[in-house]
């Protein structure tokens, strides 16, 4: 989920919310029918349901692919170690296109980012002249990935 201010105003979720959430998450193409039969409420209900969870930003249905297998080459997790405030990077690097994930992490690395390019030389163009180039980024690790073993979403509401 990308930083935005509505991320701090977390709705909260009663337990219908959550069984639609749980329904799309199995399948993101159920039809509002067919969740308002296991959630007991009609069609109607469950799409104005769905569209304020959408608008509050506490999810998004979209298809999610292999960037590897849709003519991207290279995918890559940057670890990245930055001076002083983290955030004002954090923005910059949400804003490039081949950036797809950012976040705040504790540990050997201040900044956790996944990007997907088409070469060598698009990884190589935006690590030095786009990640580097960031006055307060002190160093970058680039962990290539070589196969996409599992990706999921559905680990469920609490």
């Amino acid at each position: 989920m990308s930083h935005s201010p509505r991320a701090h105003e977390r709705p909260q979720l009663d337990d219908v919310s959550k069984a639609i959430i749980e329904q799309l998450q199995q399948d993101g193409r159920r039809s509002y029918a067919a969740i308002g039969k296991v959630v007991g409420l009609s069609e109607a209900a469950v799409r104005q349901r769905v569209q304020r969870l959408l608008d509050a930003g506490v999810m998004q249905v979209v298809a999610v692919t292999d960037p590897l297998e849709m003519g991207f080459a290279r995918q890559a997790m940057i670890g990245i170690r930055v001076q002083g405030p983290l955030e004002p990077v954090a923005d910059t690097l949400a804003a490039l296109p081949e950036v797809d994930y950012v976040v705040v992490t504790a540990g050997s690395y201040d900044l956790l980012v996944e990007a997907v390019c088409e070469s060598d030389e698009h990884l190589l163009e935006l690590i030095s002249d786009k990640i580097r180039s960031i006055d307060t980024v002190t160093s970058t690790e680039t962990f290539m990935y070589l196969k996409l073993h599992k990706q999921t979403y559905s680990w469920g509401v609490r």
